[in-house]
């Protein structure tokens, strides 16, 4: 995929403003800054005039989108915009992945950026092969499982996030260059122009960014760097219009664009992020009882992304890509569908299907608690995990007409694996594993999906965990940290094993499923979602609504969501919106218990995705209604 020559003569060149100055970092409309959406709020950063920007004038936000070349859909819209940018000047899509992915660094902080990590997964046209790049955060080399208790006790779940303790050595930089040198035809300093535009002259503050900052002003109130960047005079959060700048990340991608992944990962960056997290800033005098960390400066140079090979299945007429471990979410789609498969689900009405799907997402999630960790550090049973006759062996247990009142345990897949014996030391320690009281529902983290005119494709979660990571902003480099280990299992007993216990150097489990499927060959669909371990139940309704239920793309992704992850009662989540559902008094008189209580403001997810349709076009599909809609695009409308 690289194209020798193709370094922007003609790209991104950066706008003549100057860094802002602090105190215009924030500027209400009519005080400084630009009324959202005019022209003034977006500093031309090309080459060209106006009429080259495609950022001159936001246009419309559309969560659909059909046509030709290329095609992105985000959360955002500038996200999306800055990735058909870079198509339209050249680039492909693992260039206006990372492009997006900067922009959404700055536009949607809460979810994702350089204190993070993510997996990326790429369709290489031109190769017909998909290639996996594994970018998830690592625990530090001082951190012990004993590091996550106080008293004998584990540390409070909503403390640990809070804290350095919680942060894994971030990769998103790191996989942002590898993926450029393996499979881009730009350098960072080319995708990141957008950015640092963005970051500089500031954007809107919507809805969205409000509710997050709400969520998370406790927090922010009690960090210094936090309250600074994201609070105003008054300790409040700013109201939607304002626009909101972000000079000093504006000056960290700069380095970064300057630097590459050395700029980050050494020197005054790096060092910061260590001081950060093994002194928080914490406010004089607040109550807010934030632990020190313990990463080091040679953690940080240390780093290393995986390129690991793509997880594969077969579904019905399709073959589907996905992500291995350490991401628990591609085998546990695969064995959920397995299980679905020996269904005629054409014979069924959409409750039956529903429960079918509950059933096998229940189970696939008792195995997945069981036996999944860093491959690195655990020998999971993957392949008897993917195996059809395990499925088989596996689907007696999905109650055609009661739904479950009680957790489903984990089952046996080691006979189903080419050596059945277990790894000394390893296997009967993970098959006693539970699923993890921590495997909460969260909407945040993000996934991007772009395609260019050569066929390409990737598929791309990145997050820093929860909505705001661990709370703690960089001081000085305008990013937040994330808490990423918080999704290690943590026991009540340090001393009790499992496959995803912390380990220095070890990746924690992670739930992010991009998805790439083909069929006779040829790419039919790309797909992933935010949402922790709801990514992987998210995922998988959309791939039931498409192929089992033969809705479009855009009805699959819009459709209301439930989420069945082997709770202990055998209640499962569901979205508000499907409680008032048709088919939710049908599964109730199954016995199904249903409840939105677990979720995010009564949703689950935020999903994008890519249809390739057999005329030659493209369907780009963000959500309508969710995170109050995203934002789809194509190269060339139709």
């Amino acid at each position: 995929m690289k194209t020798p020559g193709l370094l922007l003569a003609l790209f991104l060149l950066c706008a003549s403003c100057s860094a802002c100055r602090p105190d215009e970092r924030l500027a209400p409309v009519g005080h400084g800054g630009s009324a959202p959406g005019h022209a003034g709020a977006e500093p031309d950063a090309t080459e060209g005039g106006a009429g080259d920007d495609l950022f001159a004038r936001l246009p419309e936000i559309a969560p659909t989108a059909t046509g030709r070349r290329g095609a992105a859909a985000t959360v955002d819209l500038r996200g999306t915009l800055a990735a058909i940018e870079i198509l339209k000047r050249g680039g492909n899509a693992v260039d206006a992945a990372v492009a997006a992915a900067g922009v959404l660094g700055v536009t949607d902080p809460f979810s994702c950026g350089i204190g993070g990590g993510g997996f990326m997964l790429v369709y290489l046209a031109g190769e017909q092969q998909v290639a996996a790049l594994d970018h998830r955060e690592t625990a530090p080399s001082r951190l012990e499982a004993r590091s996550f208790y106080e008293n004998g006790a584990p540390i409070a779940f909503n403390e640990l996030v809070t804290s350095g303790l919680s942060v894994g050595v971030p990769g998103t930089v790191r996989g942002w260059s590898e993926a450029l040198r393996r499979h881009g035809t730009l350098g960072l300093g080319d995708v990141l122009k957008r950015a640092i535009q963005v970051a500089e002259a500031g954007f809107d503050v919507d809805a969205t960014f409000l509710d997050q900052t709400r969520r998370n002003l406790a927090r922010f109130q009690a960090i210094t760097s936090s309250k600074a960047l994201f609070l105003g005079p008054d300790g409040e959060p700013w109201p939607v219009g304002t626009i909101f700048k972000n000079p000093d990340l504006a000056g960290t991608y700069r380095l970064i664009a300057e630097g590459g992944e050395k700029a980050f990962y050494e020197g005054r960056v790096a060092e910061a992020i260590v001081a950060a997290v093994k002194s928080p800033p914490v406010e004089p005098g607040s109550a807010l009882n934030v632990r020190a960390g313990v990463i080091e400066l040679s953690d940080l140079q240390g780093y290393e992304a995986r390129v690991r090979p793509a997880l594969s299945t077969t579904y019905r007429d399709y073959t589907l890509y996905g992500l291995g471990l350490p991401s628990s979410g591609g085998i546990a789609v695969a064995e959920a569908l397995n299980l679905l498969e020996a269904y005629d689900t054409a014979t069924l009405t959409p409750v039956e299907v529903l429960h079918r799907t509950l059933g096998a997402s229940r189970l696939a999630f008792a195995d997945r608690g069981a036996f999944l960790g860093d491959p690195e550090f655990v020998d999971a049973p993957v392949q008897g995990l993917l195996s059809k006759d395990y499925a088989d062996a596996r689907r007696a247990l999905i109650d055609l007409v009661e739904a479950p009142s009680a957790a489903a345990a984990p089952g046996d897949p080691y006979p189903f694996q080419s050596d059945p014996s277990p790894a000394p030391g390893r296997a009967p320690a993970a098959r006693g594993g539970g699923a993890g009281p921590r495997d909460a529902s969260d909407n945040e983290t993000t996934h991007i999906t772009v395609s260019d005119a050569a066929g390409n494709i990737v598929s791309y979660t990145c997050t820093i965990e929860f909505e705001g990571g661990n709370g703690i902003v960089v001081p000085g480099y305008g990013f937040l940290l994330n808490n990423e280990l918080t999704d290690f299992n943590i026991p009540p007993d340090p001393s009790s094993p499992h496959p995803n216990a912390v380990e220095p150097g070890k990746r924690p489990r992670s739930s992010m499923s991009p998805t790439i499927v083909l069929k006779d060959g040829k790419p039919v669909l790309a797909l992933g979602s935010p949402g922790g371990s709801t990514i992987i139940t998210t995922v998988l309704q959309i791939l039931v609504g498409q192929f089992d239920l033969g809705l479009p793309i855009d009805r699959a992704l819009a459709a209301p969501r439930l989420s069945q992850r082997n709770s202990g009662d055998g209640a499962t989540d569901a979205e508000t919106a499907f409680l008032s559902a048709p088919e939710a008094e049908g599964l109730a008189s199954l016995g199904h218990v249903l409840s939105d209580a677990g979720t995010m403001g009564g949703e689950i997810g935020a999903a994008t995705a890519l249809r390739f349709d057999g005329d030659g076009t493209v369907t780009a599909v963000a959500e309508p209604v969710r995170r109050h809609g995203g934002s789809a695009m194509v190269e060339q409308e139709r």
